[in-house]
This record gives structure tokens, sequence and C-alpha cells, in this order.
């Protein structure tokens, strides 16, 4: 096999594009009936492999370069869908409160449990808010390992049994401080971007840091959930609290315990082409409640959907999910408690958790679930762009868009625009104890290069001038250190210089929740990143509203419909 041809740390088999049976183009090889895209029961029908390629996949050490399918031409649909149905089912079974605190111990000896972040980096704490309250931030992490029979069945992929995992399905869910609005950010799949050093807990084994881009799913890969983790605090700089890795054994029967799921279509659509590809997906104009096969096709199906890509895709998941949220907040779901228990036992036995959410922590962490009604629940996608080149078939975060969606959720503001910002801490601010500007030093740093572009000339040289013209004297360039940053930050040593560099921030308009402690720095370092290439004051300080590249979409929003591609209709 040729080695891969993206950037990487390794190499990786190369796989067929989406004319030669991709993600869902092979739901119907080896002569599957037209409609009808698995075999009895749910499973792969003959041949399918679980809509996998005759090229095997895996086998290697995660963190190299992955060469998996683009979400232009995605594959491996089934395994896709019953993570993002597991993630979402698992949560919400949790926060119906039906199972008492005992049930929950019980529980407990089904779960696995991880560490929380394999990274060298420590995650900052949260801030409170003037009522002591703080964040919740839970990241839900998909694996498609075939580590046990059962995920073997229904995952299919003999070539991929027992192999390294990837983490395909990532999303964070942010639950605000005052428990008023959930915010949910999905990060695609082939993102690329730069892995942090991972220590493997079980084998010791060291996974250095990258030097290139590599997919954001082989994190999984590096010691485990706590490297997806690291990975995502680096790229975000959001604190993570826990996370909750799921896999897809016995979700088929979660899913068709939740029932009927209201979607809607704005044209006939039939998801199959004369190749006999597509999901299979066959639903009349209007609204339809949809289940089991039928539901597993909608959540497939690229052929058929606004442009035929993955982005169009991960819209069907998104209207999907939050209708299936409203049916089961009707109380009409789940109402038998037998029923209810064998769920919760096939969810947690699904479940991979760090190791603080014991049974009492899981019990907590559903009554915090629950106080959020589904009209504050915003679904979002990670702004992002696709690459040139040899990247041409991936995605990029999108400068400026992306930052400014991690930013709001790491100062708490809500994605659906139905929140203020929370009030300052009562108690006096480091800021307050700041000396006086013409007393504290500060070097400035040109971090605005990235992956596409060079640095932006003279940027540390204008902010500098803009610290001295609001009295920081004692301002000064450091030229020797232009180590990208993505995004901008104030760092300071040492706790007694935390109300200076808050000062410098201040100053500048960038948001305090990038002043950070670090013992990379012996004074106040100012990193100008790519997120603030040109103008003034902190671009992301001035506006708090989610970007339309995130594609929000409100959880109480019953006339969400998906557009049919005109080429898909019947």
């Amino acid at each position: 096999m040729g080695r891969n041809s993206t950037p990487g740390e390794g190499t990786r088999p190369r796989v067929q594009k989406a004319d030669q049976l991709g993600w869902d183009d092979s739901l119907y090889a080896d002569g599957e009936a037209a409609g009808d895209g698995t075999g009895e029961g749910g499973e792969p029908g003959p041949g399918t492999g679980g809509g996998t390629v005759p090229a095997p996949r895996r086998g290697h050490k995660a963190g190299g370069g992955a060469d998996r399918p683009s979400r232009r031409t995605p594959k491996k649909g089934k395994r896709r869908v019953l993570r993002w149905i597991a993630s979402v089912l698992s949560l919400l079974i949790l926060a119906t409160g039906a199972a008492g605190y005992a049930y929950y111990q019980h529980l407990n000896h089904n779960i696995k449990k991880e560490d929380l972040t394999l990274g060298d980096k420590k995650m900052t704490e949260h801030k409170a808010n003037a009522a002591g309250q703080t964040p919740l931030n839970i990241l839900i992490i998909g694996s498609d390992a075939r580590d046990t029979a059962a995920n073997q069945k229904l995952g299919g992929a003999k070539e991929t049994f027992n192999s390294t995992p990837l983490a395909d399905v990532q999303m964070l869910l942010h639950v605000s401080a005052d428990r008023s609005n959930i915010s949910v950010v999905s990060m695609p799949r082939d993102t690329m971007l730069k892995m942090p050093k991972c220590t493997d807990p079980k084998t010791g084994e060291v996974y250095e840091a990258s030097t290139s881009l590599v997919m954001t799913n082989t994190s999984l890969g590096r010691g485990g959930p706590g490297c997806t983790v690291a990975a995502w605090y680096e790229l975000t700089g959001i604190t993570i609290d826990h996370f909750m890795m799921i896999d897809f054994a016995g979700v088929v029967s979660m899913a068709d315990a939740v029932g009927g799921v209201p979607v809607c279509v704005d044209a006939n659509v039939y998801s199959h082409t004369s190749k006999g590809a597509g999901s299979g997906l066959k639903l009349k104009e209007g609204t339809t409640s949809i289940k089991g096969k039928q539901a597993l096709q909608w959540l497939r199906t690229r052929y058929g959907f606004e442009d035929n890509t993955d982005l169009g895709r991960e819209e069907a998941q998104h209207q999907y999910l939050n209708s299936m949220v409203r049916e089961l907040r009707k109380g009409t779901k789940l109402t038998d408690p037998g029923k209810l228990m064998d769920l919760a036992e096939a969810a947690s036995s699904a479940l991979t958790v760090d190791k603080a959410l014991d049974p009492k922590g899981l019990y907590d962490l559903a009554g915090e679930l629950k106080k959020v009604p589904s009209k504050r629940i915003t679904m979002t996608t990670m702004p992002n762009v696709y690459g040139t080149g040899e990247l041409k078939d991936r995605v990029l975060p999108k400068p400026g868009d992306a930052e400014q969606l991690f930013r709001m959720v790491r100062d708490d503001v809500a994605l659906d625009g139905k929140a203020s910002k929370p009030a300052a801490t009562a108690s006096p601010t480091p800021a307050d104890l700041s000396a006086p500007v013409d007393e504290i030093a500060v070097t400035v740093r040109n971090g605005t290069a990235t992956d596409s572009q060079s640095s932006a000339r003279g940027r540390a040289g204008d902010v500098r001038d803009q610290l001295k013209d609001a009295g920081f004297v004692r301002a000064t360039l450091n030229s020797s250190d232009v180590t990208p940053s993505a995004r901008t930050s104030v760092l300071y040593p040492s706790a007694d210089l935390e109300g200076d560099a808050q000062a410098v921030a201040k100053a500048l308009g960038i948001p305090v929740s990038l002043v950070k402690q670090s013992t990379d720095v012996s004074g106040i370092s100012l990193a100008v990143g790519a997120d603030w290439r040109d103008g003034g004051s902190y671009p992301a300080a001035a506006d708090d509203k989610t970007p339309d590249s995130a594609k929000a979409l409100n959880g109480d929003d019953e006339g969400a419909c998906m557009h049919v591609n005109p080429d898909f209709t019947w």
C-alpha cells in the first residue's frame, strides 16, 4: 500500500473513494435489494461488513496521519449512527431519574472507568459566577472499537477486529453555570489538528506531541479517551469535567425502545442511486415518525440531503436528536420500569467514564441535565473549512468563527442568545490588585502563523504599541519565539503576577479566560494568536453571537425540515 498523503506521523492504507463504495455507498453491496440496506434484524447484510470497504484501514499505532474517508466521502454509517444514538440515549436514560441511587450502585459494576486526561497540560479550574456556581462540560466520545463479540457482530469489518479504536464521534456538552441552558458542539471526525503528548496509563507508552496535523479521531488510540480530552483542551481551551465514551453494543434495542421520532423533509426523498448507493431512506414530503431501521437510514443519509455531503447528514442528525429529546421529555416514552432497567443495564455496559463518575456522580449529573428545558438546548457543529492540497478532503477549524464558538463556551455565554454573560464574582478579582500599569513588564510575541498562512508581518509590534499607548511603557518584543498559537493568550508564571496579567488583557479587550498561569514563561507573556491577525482591540470581545457557520439548531425547533436534493426525489 502507498504512503498516506495526509501529513501526519505515520502511514495508513488508502481507502476507496465515494464512487468506489464509500461510507453509505456499500449499503447495497453484493446484490442487496434496493431500499433495504440491512440484513435480517437490522444487522449488516451479507457482504456489507457494516458499511466497510475491502481495503484494511487500521491496525497501526494511533497518532499517525489517518487516511480516512472525508466528510465528502464518508463510510461506516451504521457504526457512527449507533454511537450517536448511544451517546444521547445513555445520557437521557440516566437523566430520567426513574432508578434510584441504590440501583446506580449496581450499575457501577457494569461501567468501565479510565483517567480523565492523559495530557501534560493541567486543565484550568472553572471560574465561579457571583452565586458561586460553575459550568459543567462533558465530552461524549463514540468509539468504533471491535473488542467484544457484540461489538464485532454489530460493527462487522473483520479486518478491524481488536485493532486500534477511533473516536469517530466527539460532542462537547456544556451545561451553563446557572443550569439554564445546554450547548452542544460537535467536531467533525475528519478535523485536522495537532495532538498533545499523551501517556498510556496501562502500558506506560508515551505518545509524543505530533509535529504535523493528524485526524482528531486518532486521539483515542494514543492511550485512551483521556487523550481525546487532552486534544480537545489543547485546541479549544475548554476545561472538561467528565467524559462518557460509548460503544454500540445493545444500542439497537435502546433505539427501538425510544419509539417513533418525528422528522421532516421538504420533498419526497429516496436515498438511492442507479449504482445501488445510498442509505435506502424513503420518505414522503412532510413529517414522518421514524424508528428502528428507518431511523438508522435517516441518520446515515448523505445522498439525498442538501448537497449530498456530510454537512447535510450532520444537520439531519441534529434534527433527529433534538426531536428525540422532545419526545422523551413528553413523558410518553420509557414508562415501563422493567424495560427502563433493561435499557439502563445495556447502556451502562456500553459506557466508559472518567473515574470521578461514580454512581452518585452519575445520579447528580442526571439531576443537572434535567434542569434544562429543551427550548434552551442548542446544537452546533464546529465552524470549519476544507483544506487545500493534500488536505482538500479534510477540514480545519474556520479562522475566527471556530475560536469565537469555543470562547463563548469557555466564557459560559449561551449559544441561543437568550442569556447574558455571567455576573462578576463578588470578591475582589486579581485584576483589582494589579501594579500600576507603568510598572508592569510584558513581552509580546507573534504567534499568528497557521498551517495555511504565514505570520502577519509586524503584528507583535502593533500590539506592543497598543500596550504602550495604554500606559504599559515596559512592553517589549520577543522576536525569537514565533511558535504558532491558534488563540491569543496572556501567560504568567506565578500567582503574584495574575493581577498584572489580567490588567494587560483588560487593556486590549482580551477575555479573562485567555489569561492563564504557565510554567513555560518567566514573566508576563502575550502571545498574539491566529484569531487576532489584524485590527485594534481583541475581536472576539465585541461579539457574543453564535457564528452562522456553526449552524445552530434549537432544541424546541419543531419546524426544522431537511432540504431534499432534487436528484433524489420521487
